[in-house]
């Protein structure tokens, strides 16, 4: 079967199909020379022309046109992803940071925190006496307690004072009595990991120093998770 595509001046342009998947583009000159490119699922490259032919034939190798680099492949699938975790209307979304933050810096973090909760979304953060934790606490009481998730570290019991009283009326906290015996350090990192896992989105608040806080977001890179980070510094 043959299409001409183009017929003017001194190029002429057709494409030969054997079957759906074996077609040739044949460029003609009307110089002289001919441009042959044969491509099939193989990307094998063959001669067209007749034995007869007199005019030179220039074979042009193509790619093989049915395969995708798997990288791209990936990074499409990714993008679609995060693309669809957005336009979600009610998403899961982490937020932490560090507890080293001004008054002003916590009351942005409060009306961040009210706002998702009032569009639907479900704020998930950890504890905290002061800081991200405590500020997104606070945001997500006030908007709606059904849309908050505590995770803790260990026990609410291991917390300090102020953290627990900060927690009554919380209806929606985890804590784990299997971490009673680590460090504060230890049980922080696993509870971020937890707490990014249940996820869609991580929030962070951090300075370049933070460092739990960069391991957490390497983290839910790891995870493809859709993330916003705000340095403090």
């Amino acid at each position: 079967m043959k299409h001409n595509l183009k017929d003017a001046g001194s190029i002429h342009i057709q494409i030969v199909c054997q079957n759906a998947k074996k077609c040739a583009i044949i460029i003609i000159l009307k110089k002289g020379f001919e441009v042959n490119s044969y491509i099939d699922k193989h990307s094998k490259v063959k001669r067209m022309s007749d034995e007869k032919e007199t005019q030179p034939t220039i074979m042009v190798p193509t790619d093989d046109l049915d395969s995708v680099p798997q990288d791209d492949a990936n990074t499409v699938d990714q993008l679609a992803m995060e693309l669809a975790t957005i336009q979600q209307s009610a998403k899961r979304i982490a937020i932490i940071g560090s507890r080293n933050l001004p008054i002003t810096h916590q009351q942005l973090i409060e009306t961040i925190s009210s706002a998702l909760v009032s569009q639907g979304n479900t704020v998930i953060t950890s504890g905290g006496s002061s800081g991200t934790n405590a500020a997104a606490i606070r945001g997500a009481m006030k908007a709606n307690p059904d849309k908050l998730k505590v995770i803790l570290p260990q026990t609410i019991g291991q917390q300090p004072s102020d953290v627990q009283d900060q927690l009554i009326g919380v209806p929606n906290i985890i804590e784990h009595a299997d971490r009673a015996m680590m460090t504060l350090a230890d049980a922080s990192r696993i509870c971020n990991r937890e707490i990014i896992d249940d996820c869609q989105q991580l929030i962070c608040f951090l300075s370049h120093t933070s460092n739990t806080l960069h391991k957490a977001i390497e983290y839910a890179k790891e995870s493809h998770k859709v993330i916003t980070s705000f340095y403090l510094d």
